[in-house]
């Protein structure tokens, strides 16, 4: 005691008589302690052996370390206490996880078996399982930003590539049916000269199809040209130099009958309208589908809602859209049994979709191009986006040829620039409301549209030409 009064004035009195009141008691209490922690170690000696003593006591040690820690006082003084603190603490709790568990306790069940059981199989060694190897850390770098020209060419090759066995099996069923086709008008109209009929569409012509779900089956008709004659459609009512009028000529020396188109005339013209209704109720009534789609392996139905002659064909690998269309070849000019909508059913609408084909074909291989890449990645996100629909197929077509007269770089290395082109150009034709064909600028190939789908095509187009990502975009 004297040694701690001692200390207590070595540090400049300040101690109180309080704090050695408390470092006694504490000193007493820690006395008492550690013999009881003695007491209990000596006696699991006895009931547990060295080993379980030993484990105990190293248990014991550490739990006796957390409280004499907690309840002593901590030197504010020292910066570093309270670090110190919350290392042992972790050292402690380190150490009573690395004590090892006892033995489990025999059961009264398991003292009264008998010395002499039979021997049990060794029990095999636990495997040590080796470490999986530390997979390499790879340091990934941040995305590199693509190129609007990488983006074009990574969009035509990921979405708009048709299957190669759709590719193949659509145009053998279309085949297949246009056999079958022919050889019942052949038996069922002897009398009407109709030519062969033959396939068409993007898929057929290398245009790049989109999908193998719609091809064109064109059924041509023949006409004697001195029976007939072409009118354009500025000099008839409808003042539409896109569609004609097929008259019947000289009827004075050649009177009805003579031509076996005769009985399809309305008014001196060669009607359009009635020549779709009658092969219209052919293919809904009069041919046999279900037998020859079981000879297809598919399944084949007409349209009989449409006003168009189409065939819907469905096959476990493909499903395909054929619409069939008469068309009439004179005076260099094709002429599609399409009318438009209302009273008018004499007229033929003219077609360059061949022209279309042939001309930009003739310019790729001129140059190398990539016109017809660049023309198949509109179409597909013309075909995406709902507003943009109409104007996929020709009117798209047009603009890329009138561009083609004004820019000469069409390398593939200019895909972006020309696709950025063609929407400037576009813009600039829904602001004058006017598409002219590029074979017949007299034909403007919005006069279909109406105000309003102008308005919202020009609106999105104006956005594209400034971030033309927007149209890559998924609808």
């Amino acid at each position: 005691m004297l040694r701690e009064v001692a200390a207590l004035r070595g540090r400049g009195g300040r101690a109180t008589m309080a704090e050695f009141t408390g470092q006694r008691g504490k000193r007493q209490e820690d006395s008492g302690l550690g013999s009881i922690l003695d007491l209990l170690l000596a006696n699991a000696r006895l009931v547990l052996g060295v080993s379980g003593a030993a484990v105990l006591a190293i248990a014991t040690l550490a739990v006796k370390r957390l409280i004499d820690r907690a309840t002593s006082p901590r030197d504010e003084s020292d910066p570093k206490a309270e670090q110190k603190t919350l290392e042992e603490s972790w050292q402690d709790l380190a150490l009573i996880k690395a004590t090892p568990k006892l033995p489990k306790k025999q059961r009264r069940e398991d003292l009264s078996e008998p010395l002499l059981s039979p021997a049990r199989p060794p029990a095999p060694e636990p495997r040590v399982c080796s470490a999986p190897p530390e997979t390499p850390q790879v340091e990934f770098s941040p995305p590199r930003c693509l190129t609007l020209q990488e983006k074009l060419l990574s969009h035509y090759s990921s979405r708009l590539a048709v299957p190669e066995a759709q590719a193949s099996l659509a145009p053998q069923l279309a085949r297949s049916i246009c056999a079958q086709l022919q050889n019942f008008l052949q038996i069922k109209c002897p009398e009407l000269p109709f030519g062969s009929l033959f396939l068409s569409g993007p898929l057929l012509d290398g245009l790049g199809a989109l999908a193998a779900d719609h091809i064109h089956l064109m059924l041509p008709v023949v006409l004697d040209a001195a029976l007939w004659s072409l009118i354009p459609g500025e000099d008839t009512v409808v003042r539409n130099p896109q569609y004609w009028m097929i008259k019947r000529t000289d009827l004075e020396y050649f009177p009805r009958g003579r031509s076996p188109w005769d009985r399809f005339i309305v008014g001196r013209y060669l009607s359009s309208n009635a020549l779709n209704e009658t092969l219209h109720k052919m293919l809904v009534a009069s041919i046999n589908w279900p037998a020859i789609g079981s000879l297809l392996g598919s399944v084949i139905h007409p349209v009989v809602a449409s006003q168009e002659l189409k065939l819907e064909v469905k096959h476990d690998q493909v499903e395909l859209s054929i619409a069939l269309f008469p068309v009439v070849e004179m005076e260099d000019k094709v002429l599609l049994a399409a009318p438009p909508e209302g009273l008018v059913e004499n007229l033929w609408l003219e077609s360059f979709y061949r022209a279309e084909v042939s001309k930009l074909k003739e310019l790729d291989a001129g140059d190398a191009g990539a016109r017809q890449r660049c023309l198949h990645i509109l179409n597909g996100v013309c075909k995406s986006h709902p507003a943009l629909h109409k104007l996929s197929g020709s009117p798209l077509t047009h603009v890329v040829l009138h561009l083609s007269a004004t820019s000469s770089d069409w390398a593939e290395e200019s895909l972006a620039d020309r696709f950025q082109q063609v929407l400037e150009e576009l813009v600039g034709y829904l602001e004058k409301g006017v598409l002219p064909s590029y074979f017949n600028h007299k034909i403007n190939l919005f006069c279909e549209l109406l105000e309003e789908e102008i308005d919202e095509m020009g609106f999105m187009l104006y956005r594209a030409v400034s971030e033309p990502e927007l149209l890559l975009k998924e609808k």
